[in-house]
């Protein structure tokens, strides 16, 4: 059964990861979708993977959707949504863009200009699901990857009220949580949350070019962590920086000023006030990175950690973890290291406080050896 709320059929313009990732999630769903993307390639993946159907080039035989995703590429984003309320005049259009207020000044200066009516600007509506892989592409894409993400949606006092409850309700059948924000809001926030680290991962993993491989094999996963999101695919962050130039631009005036002042103060470490004035650095971070929410958005909340060393054999990961849940402990987070030269691992499991001690007398007794 099609989910209410949505008019179908579902147009999806863009058959990346994100844009076959809807198509993936509303097929499942019940909705009807169908998919269009320049390159036929692209677009036959995701009809193969059951994303929707090819949209009839031929427009006279195409179905009239009653709503057009567009999922292209940030730098084009604004021209396809004003070609999608031209084209198809019955059907709300929203796009799905990283960066939304250069989308909405191309829809306002195309009302200004006369190529839009101000009521074919008010059926669109800008949004931007914050989920995503490193692996880019239709191959990479997943219906559920928008579950418990942050959808947001960027609605205008010119925007029809059927647009935005069409938009949340695509993102609710997603699994995703829907948040409400002005474009120049969401642009701000995400320099600062999603761009700035693609950055600062970009400028360390850049470090490791000609890092000699005996110094590269000593590293774990404070390095891995830090520099996870480098593997990005840098055309799409090109678009993505270039759109939101002004507000990373602040952010990035704070960092120089940051690294200007520890730069000073590492140049002459044992000057008076040096080591107080690094801890005050560290401790800043430390600050900041108390705000981040925890698990379910809830207020940060510091775990207790158990680490059980496994073999690097199959099965272990999935031994423990039946163990843990038959000593009844909740597994808040986990994560996995490698000892290096060892053919072991390091499985931490975050726990509440007050459980720690139980979950480690519990793998003790079942022979694991907990550090």
């Amino acid at each position: 059964m099609a989910p209410r709320g949505i008019p179908e059929p579902v147009l999806i313009r863009g058959t990346g990861l994100l844009g076959t990732s809807i198509g993936l999630g509303l097929r499942s769903a019940g909705a009807d979708t169908y998919l269009s993307d320049p390159s036929p390639s692209a677009q036959a993946v995701a009809v193969d993977i059951g994303a929707g159907q090819a949209f009839p080039e031929d427009l006279t035989a195409a179905p009239s959707p009653g709503v057009v995703v567009v999922a292209a590429p940030p730098d084009v984003a604004g021209q396809v949504v004003i070609d999608s309320l031209v084209r198809f005049p019955g059907a709300v259009v929203l796009d799905i863009a990283s960066v939304k207020g250069a989308i909405r000044r191309e829809v306002d200066a195309a009302v200004v200009g006369g190529h839009l009516t101000p009521a074919q600007a008010a059926r669109y509506v800008g949004t931007h699901p914050m989920a995503g892989r490193e692996r880019s592409g239709p191959v990479a894409a997943r219906g559920a990857l928008f579950t418990a993400a942050p959808w947001v949606v960027c609605a205008t006092g010119d925007t029809s009220p059927e647009a935005v409850s069409v938009a949340e309700e695509i993102a609710r059948v997603l699994g995703a949580t829907v948040h409400r924000m002005s474009a120049e809001d969401h642009d701000a926030s995400v320099a600062l949350i999603s761009h700035l680290p693609q950055i600062a991962a970009s400028l360390v993993s850049s470090r490791l070019q000609e890092t000699p491989a005996q110094s590269l094999a000593l590293s774990g996963n404070g390095l891995r962590d830090t520099t996870r999101i480098a593997a990005s695919d840098p055309q799409l962050w090109v678009q993505i920086l270039a759109a939101n130039a002004p507000d990373i631009l602040e952010i990035l005036y704070g960092v120089r000023e940051d690294l200007d002042r520890l730069i000073s103060t590492m140049e002459e470490p044992t000057a008076p006030g040096a080591r107080l004035d690094i801890a005050q650095l560290i401790a800043e971070g430390n600050a900041g990175h108390a705000r981040i929410p925890g698990k379910h958005g809830a207020p940060p909340q510091a775990f207790a950690v158990v680490t059980v060393i496994v073999d690097d054999t199959p099965g272990q990961i999935s031994a423990v973890l039946q163990d843990v849940g038959e000593a009844g402990v909740n597994v808040e987070d986990l994560r996995m290291d490698h000892s290096a030269g060892h053919e072991v691992g390091m499985l931490e499991i975050s726990v509440l406080p007050g459980r720690k001690q139980d979950l480690t007398d519990a793998l003790t007794a079942q022979g694991w050896k907990v550090v």
